[in-house]
């Protein structure tokens, strides 16, 4: 599979899934995610979707329901993104952003005893 096309179903995928956990679940876990990136393999059996949580402290519940519903949500895509055949999907939690602020506070810090 080529990669245009696989960036492509990444797009499309963030998008539709952002869509359906927005306007189809009414998992009162779910209200607040992200969905920050997908990666699809190239032989499209699987999606890995990064997600973050608005509330830190429902991290593990979010993460839980999310794979509780992933089931319904393949379903919805299967009706919304022309594929052949969805790939298998799994959440996991994006720790990027979270890893950018801690070096960003470091940073911070750092400027504030150089100026001291």
């Amino acid at each position: 599979m080529n990669n245009i096309k696989i960036n492509r179903l990444n797009h499309a995928f963030v998008r539709e899934i952002s869509y359906i956990l927005e306007t189809e679940i009414k998992d009162k876990h779910i209200q607040f995610v992200t969905i920050n990136e997908v990666r699809i393999t190239n032989d499209l059996s699987h999606a890995k979707i990064y997600v973050t949580v608005l509330n830190d402290d429902y991290r593990i519940d979010t993460l839980k329901a999310l794979n509780q519903a992933k089931g319904f949500i393949r379903k919805e895509l299967a009706s919304r993104v022309d594929i052949r055949h969805i790939p298998e999907l799994e959440f996991i939690y994006d720790e990027s952003i979270e890893y950018g602020n801690r070096i960003e506070e470091e940073l911070k810090k750092i400027k504030k005893n150089n100026k001291e």
